[in-house]
């Protein structure tokens, strides 16, 4: 088994799937890369976005009660290592649509990135450093 080249999904609960999709659509720029409304297989509608040929995407489970059940903690990341400076366009945008930015409890992503809470409250890390 390669391990490294298979794809990924990352699934989460949220309470709004339209204040998601203005978070991640039209905020960040993902592609819608599939959806369902409540009738879908397992009762839930869902919104699975990520960018169009990469080999990782973001499913958002519509689920209103979620918010009580659980809550996100500050360490529930989501980083992408972008390798250049953050535009204050791009943070602008997704404050604009539902986004709000916050202070990282965590020094490095303070000093290595930007730190913006999606509606649902799970953050969001855009790191102008690089993986690689």
């Amino acid at each position: 088994m390669d391990i490294a080249s298979v794809p990924i999904r990352l699934a989460r609960p949220t309470r709004d799937l339209e204040a998601a999709r203005r978070f991640w659509v039209e905020g960040l720029g993902l592609d819608v890369l599939w959806e369902s409304g409540a009738d879908a297989e397992g009762g839930h509608a869902l919104l699975m976005v990520g960018a169009s040929g990469a080999r990782w995407h973001l499913e958002l489970v519509h689920d209103p009660d979620a918010h009580a059940a659980s809550r996100p903690s500050p360490e529930d990341l989501l980083v992408l290592y972008l390798g250049v400076e953050i535009e204050p366009e791009v943070v602008e945008r997704l404050v604009t649509c539902g986004g709000t930015r916050v202070a990282s409890p965590n020094p490095y992503w303070q000093r290595w990135g930007v730190t913006v809470e999606d509606p649902d409250g799970y953050r969001l890390v855009l790191s102008h450093r690089s993986w690689e």
